[in-house]
């Protein structure tokens, strides 16, 4: 407890560095024992928010190795189809194969009641059972109550107790520290031939490496162009990781890559259509103008399309220069992108401006291709206007529209 208070501090802080204990006894078996926190659902003292995840990942660390048996620990007085640790057991464990259920506090169950369908492997079954054990309570341990004594009071606690009488040679934590070793023994047994075969395999390659060191040289043109094509893979690879978000680094105070873009495009582009200036009297000033400029001399009755066209064109031209905006901004992003990514190259400088000069090569060439596109798209708009297009709100549809709202006031 006090290396724990070192660690975390006082106030039921969490750590993932652990505490080594080693513990040398003629009376213990030879054990290695990983003791895990208890999933927390609610932060308290000076826990993060994220508790409950943080335990989590912590667990699945351990639990999530073949070689590793888990004890999944449940007390006997709540619903065993609540336990977090069977939950955590079968996510990783499917077939039960490294699950043994341990059940706790088997002395503080209400009265009439009993874990005896637990206990013998009938309720919610495992492939390597149950085994009952019960603990010093907190009045025990600060009572100086020594382990002996309280090994004594377990066993006369299942001996004595009908429920268990039966089953008391395989409870109790004697009987657990032997089928623990017995079970981790087989267990090793069964997974040492493919421990083997993997050391097996690794050893050719390192074998196959050393033997390739041995004829290495410098000055080889091959090597070189191996060494160099393997650098240029992994940089396309930490680009396209970057791009997609599935980079190994992941930096936890500024958005970067991919992330930046899709702000750029989803919150920045939409901002900058927003903020173009709208004014509704000079907007009418212009469709006046237009409209006695396009009558001349005449006096008209009805108002000339081209008059529309005119100032429509004008109002879609200033969809232009956000547009061409939000290309620099992703262009500009990309190339911090292959500036960051070229500082593992920074060994090989001449190599990484080369990389460098023609990865930005390559975007400047998008972005050439990619105004063009967009200044296409706005010369197609103005080129003509589609009024049958069933988004044009037209003078029908606004007479309607205009009604409705009559009838809705």
């Amino acid at each position: 407890e006090d290396e724990t208070d070192r660690m975390t501090g006082s106030n039921k802080g969490i750590s993932s560095i652990p505490i080594n204990l080693r513990v040398y006894s003629p009376h213990v078996l030879n054990l290695t024992l990983i003791d895990l926190p208890g999933m927390t659902k609610v932060a308290v003292g000076d826990q993060p928010r994220d508790i409950e995840q943080q335990i989590r990942e912590m667990i699945m660390q351990f639990i999530t190795k073949p070689n590793c048996l888990i004890l999944a620990v449940s007390p006997a007085n709540s619903d065993l189809a609540n336990s977090d640790a069977l939950k955590l057991a079968k996510e990783v464990d499917p077939q039960g194969l490294r699950t043994i259920g341990v059940i706790t506090k088997l002395d503080l169950m209400d009265e009439g009641t009993d874990a005896k369908e637990i206990l013998e492997n009938k309720l919610l079954p495992l492939r390597r059972g149950y085994i009952g054990v019960v603990n010093r309570s907190q009045k025990d341990i600060e009572g100086r109550k020594d382990i002996k004594a309280a090994m004594a009071a377990e066993r006369k606690f299942f001996l004595s107790h009908p429920s268990y009488r039966h089953l008391a040679e395989k409870l109790g934590t004697p009987y657990l520290q032997k089928a623990l070793n017995q079970q981790l023994t087989n267990h090793i047994r069964d997974t040492l031939p493919a421990l083997r075969q993997k050391l097996m395999t690794q050893l050719g390659s390192l074998e196959k490496d050393v033997a390739e060191f041995k004829k290495f040289n410098a000055d080889d043109p091959n090597i070189r162009t191996k060494a160099m094509l393997t650098m240029l893979q992994l940089f396309s690879q930490d680009f396209e990781r970057s791009i997609e978000g599935s980079g190994d680094a992941v930096d936890v105070k500024e958005l970067s890559g991919g992330a930046k873009i899709n702000k750029i495009f989803h919150e920045r582009f939409p901002y900058e259509l927003v903020k173009m200036e709208f004014d509704e009297r000079e907007l009418r000033r212009e469709i006046g103008y237009a409209i006695k400029n396009l009558r001349g001399i005449r006096v008209g009755i009805f108002t000339p399309d081209m008059a529309f066209e005119v100032v429509t064109k004008k109002q879609v031209g200033k969809l232009q220069e956000p547009s061409l905006k939000c290309v620099d901004m992703v262009t500009s992003e990309l190339f911090t992108v292959i500036k960051k990514i070229g500082e593992k190259l920074a060994r090989y400088p001449g190599l990484r401006d080369e990389v460098e000069r023609i990865g930005m090569h390559y975007i400047r060439e998008c972005e050439i291709r990619t105004k063009d596109h967009i200044n296409l798209i706005i010369d197609l708009e103005l080129s003509y206007m589609n009024t049958n297009h069933p988004d044009f709100i037209g003078f029908a549809n606004a007479q309607n529209g205009a009604k409705s709202s009559k009838k809705t006031g």
